[in-house]
This record gives C-alpha cells, structure tokens and sequence, in this order.
C-alpha cells in the first residue's frame, strides 16, 4: 500500500467526525425586492443586501432561533424562481401558525399524519401532540414553499445530549412547560403532591427538570 493510499484511507475514517453545519440555502425568486419585503414581514432577521459586483446581489435572511440562514437574489442561481423547498421546526405549531397567518401570509391550516401524499393528510394538529407529527406550510411570493413541523422530542441519535440548546427563549419555555407537565404525572405515580414539591416534598425538581429536557432534546429515555 502506497503512503498515499495510507493517508487516503485515515482521511475517510476521519470524515464523520468533523462539523459541518448548514450554513445557507439559496432560493430563487424573479423578483428580489418583492421576496425581500416578503420575509421582513414573515419576521425574519434580515441579515444584508449587497451588491458587490454587477449583476450580483445577494439578500440574507434567518429565521428566529435558527442557525441556518436563507440567500436569494441576482446572479445566485439558475434553478426556476419558485421551485426551492424547505423545512421549518418549530416547537408549537399552534403557536407558529397563529403568528405566520396573523402576518397577513398565507398558509395552509394545520394537519397531521404524513406530509406527503396530501390526501393523506389529517386536519388539526396531531390528537397527542406527537413530535413530528403536526404541518402545515405556506409560499412566498414565487412560490417557494415552506413546511413547517412540530418537533419537541427527537429521535435518539439526532441531537448530542452533551451538547444540549435552545434556540430561543420560547423554546426553552415550551420545554419548561413540558418537563412540568411530565413531572405532574410523574408526582402522580410517586403519590407526591405537586403542588407543594417545591416546599420540600421534591426537592430535586431542578434536576428532574432538566434531565427530563436533556433527555427529550436528545431522543433519549425520559427520566420517571
């Protein structure tokens, strides 16, 4: 084996082991003011609008709480105005469609069951609240749709549990709000008295909080 073929080899065995995060996703639009008051009134951060070269402008956008952001503009792309998808998370879809909707935007109502086909599709959100079960989605002005998911516990392995985040303040109340609620039932089955477990009768319920929001971050085994 060739010093070359040693080093082709470790490099690949070394590959999932390095970050790469999502950075961007480029959307093409036809009319770039028209998508740009678009998404300030959708409440997104508008990051910049440059035009360094001529012929090139390029308008950045993030979502609340998101890491990633949203590039579109002239001489970006090729692909047809209108033909980007994208997949949004949020931690009430309730909530989120109240707030789209009360935008003045046009959405879908919410549903649940499988995103796709649509005639699978259920109306309102999921009976149980299941995460990953409830949508609903809407499109700029070229036609570049949005689906929105209801997502507050994930699937083992998808999240670092020693990495644990919230996006924002909302979504940490929303996990508050929930790890309460588990640790009412929990109570329940302890015989314990929830409304006095902070006078003594719990006394650990800041650990029993936040193991219980730990561990539905990272799709792990719920503390009970």
């Amino acid at each position: 084996m060739s010093s070359t073929e040693v080093h082709s080899t470790s490099r690949d065995a070394s590959v999932g082991k390095v970050d790469m995060k999502l950075e961007i996703q480029v959307i093409p639009v036809s009319d770039v003011d028209r998508a740009k008051q678009f998404y300030e009134r959708l409440g997104w951060r508008l990051d910049d609008d440059v035009a360094p070269l001529d012929g090139l402008r390029i308008v950045q956008f993030t979502p609340p709480g998101s890491g990633a952001s949203v590039t579109f503009g002239t001489g970006l792309t090729a692909a047809a105005p209108g033909s980007a998808e994208g997949g949004l998370i949020v931690s009430d879809i309730v909530a989120a469609h109240h707030d789209v909707a009360g935008r003045d935007i046009e959405t879908t109502e919410v549903w649940h069951g499988p995103p796709f086909p649509p005639e699978a599709r259920q109306p309102g959100p999921d009976p149980e609240r299941t995460s990953y079960g409830s949508f609903f989605s809407f499109s700029d002005p070229d036609g570049n749709t949005w689906l929105v998911q209801e997502v507050t516990t994930r699937l083992p392995g998808r999240i670092d549990a020693a990495s644990t985040a919230f996006a924002s303040a909302t979504d940490l109340a929303s996990a508050l709000q929930r790890a309460e609620a588990a640790h009412v039932e929990y109570e329940k089955h302890t015989g314990r008295s929830h409304l006095f477990h902070r006078s003594g009768q719990d006394e650990n319920w800041p650990a029993w909080y936040a193991a219980h929001m730990v561990a539905e971050q990272a799709g792990t085994d719920l503390p009970g």
